[in-house]
């Protein structure tokens, strides 16, 4: 019903004028009595062999929802009912802002791909933290953070600080976003010698909280063999807990869509399964060649059971899903984790 009746009327409005109507027609319809049962009944896997635990955290099972979905966590309580095994919200920054002028948002349903250039659209980490302690879910909760786009890079430390120590009673893990390529000059943060210095300044911050969060750190797909050895050495120097493979690219020569019309959509980050290929190649480079040293976290491209088994087997310990969300409807996570188990994976 999704794919052939409900998806085809909502893809013929404004991509980010729909993402903002959904939001309120699943919360409100989830605040109506036995709907979050049903809703639960319906789409949550149950299966004891589908339980993960992955840098210290216990997960229901290994697919969640990728950061960008629920930026400003206001939608987590009821997106849990879906069966997601995780949720990342944001990317957050210290102030809010506006993000990159409208439209932002395009969908490339010929390659059932979406293009993005929201540039962390947020009304600031405080206002996520006021509704991040009204968490009803159990489900665990990531907190994706970001510097704001007047922020130079020289002073993009202070941001992460600020965000990190904000978020800190609030969520379960964190996620340290240097990848996308929609804020001004944000990847030049993936460069060795920054990306060593922030991420150890966020490792030495939380060893000296009472208790220990994972720290991740997200990465574009365009990174060369040369800078994933570099993240590789970061990673195992630093010894954070994990990455996220991959973010969005800016590459756009694998799409069937007219180039005229890709052309007219301008700048932005590629999402979907235009990325799915090179997003399980950087995971199994990076699991390869560091032996498993550190778990991976894969995103890009999961439409279906076969798309996520391929990423676990490249490597990818757990699995995250946005523009699939968005094509393949509710139920994709359940039959993800069905195709999971019936792999034996």
């Amino acid at each position: 019903m999704y794919k052939t009746i409900i998806r085809p009327l909502l893809f013929c409005f404004d991509p980010e004028k729909v993402h903002h109507f959904t939001f309120n027609l699943i919360k409100w319809m989830q605040s109506i009595p036995f709907v979050s049962s049903i809703t639960r009944a319906l789409y949550i896997p149950n299966d004891s062999k589908l339980k993960r635990t992955v840098f210290g955290l216990e997960f229901d099972n290994p697919v969640g929802l990728a950061a960008g979905f629920d930026k400003e966590a206001k939608l987590y309580n009821e997106l849990a009912n879906f069966g997601f095994g995780f949720i990342e919200i944001g990317t957050l920054t210290p102030v809010g802002q506006d993000g990159n002028p409208k439209p932002r948002l395009f969908r490339l349903p010929q390659d059932s791909g979406l293009i993005n250039r929201m540039g962390f659209n947020n009304e600031g980490v405080e206002a996520a933290v006021e509704r991040l302690k009204k968490r009803k879910t159990k489900v665990l909760i990531g907190g994706n953070i970001g510097k704001n786009k007047v922020t130079p890079n020289e002073k993009a430390e202070e941001d992460y600080y600020k965000t990190f120590h904000a978020l800190y009673e609030h969520v379960d893990y964190f996620v340290v976003n240097v990848s996308s390529p929609n804020t001004p000059d944000l990847r030049a943060l993936q460069d060795k010698e920054p990306l060593t210095k922030l991420l150890k300044m966020l490792k030495d911050e939380m060893l000296a909280m009472p208790k220990q969060k994972p720290v991740l750190l997200k990465i574009a797909p365009d990174l060369n063999n040369e800078q994933l050895d570099d993240i590789i050495s970061i990673v195992t120097e630093v010894k954070i807990d994990g990455v996220i493979a991959t973010n969005t690219t800016i590459d756009r020569s694998m799409l069937t869509t007219p180039p005229s019309k890709v052309k007219a959509i301008g700048a932005g980050g590629l999402s979907g399964k235009p990325v799915g290929k090179r997003s399980t190649e950087v995971i199994a480079y990076l699991h390869q060649k560091s032996n498993g040293a550190f778990p991976i976290v894969g995103v890009g491209g999961i439409y279906t059971a076969e798309d996520a088994i391929e990423k676990l087997q490249a490597g990818a310990s757990l699995l995250q899903v946005y523009s699939g969300f968005i094509y393949e409807g509710p139920s994709m996570i359940k039959k993800i984790c069905k195709g999971i188990v019936k792999a034996g994976l």
